[in-house]
């Protein structure tokens, strides 16, 4: 009966060892996610700015529902739509200055010469250094 216990014990140590890796394998796998997640998704629109836009694509659906039925929107959803076009002015405001996400966006944008629009009106003003002008 010992051999049979000592098999057991074995193949559990195996079964362990197996199940570590597997889990090893998983933690890395879920940290390049994670990475590729931060780094690259919210490279072009961060996840504060997609979820308040879909959170203001819902109030105006929820007020287009009302409307489609013939009522009129309720004041509530009116007045939270007013702060929502607020708000987002602010956050499109502070995306587009001081180095926010858009603003690195549209710099790389500029400098593609096959655009449609002209990105580089919207770009800051760059200081330059030499305040006299361009020596000859």
């Amino acid at each position: 009966m010992t051999e049979r216990i000592e098999a057991l014990l074995q193949q559990i140590v195996v079964n362990t060892d197996r199940i570590a890796r597997e889990q090893k394998v998983t933690r890395e796998l879920m940290g390049k996610f994670v990475y590729a997640m931060v780094e690259n998704a919210e490279q072009e629109i961060p996840e504060f700015m997609r979820r308040f836009a879909n959170y203001m694509h819902d109030l105006h659906d929820i007020r287009y529902m009302f409307e489609e039925l013939g009522h009129p929107a309720p004041a509530h959803i009116l007045r939270e739509m007013e702060r929502c076009d607020d708000r987002f002015r602010q956050l499109l405001h502070k995306l587009h200055t001081d180095g926010g996400a858009f603003e690195k966006v549209r710099r790389e944008m500029a400098s593609d010469p096959l655009n449609r629009w002209d990105h580089t009106r919207f770009l800051p003003k760059q200081e330059n250094g030499n305040e006299t002008g361009k020596s000859e």
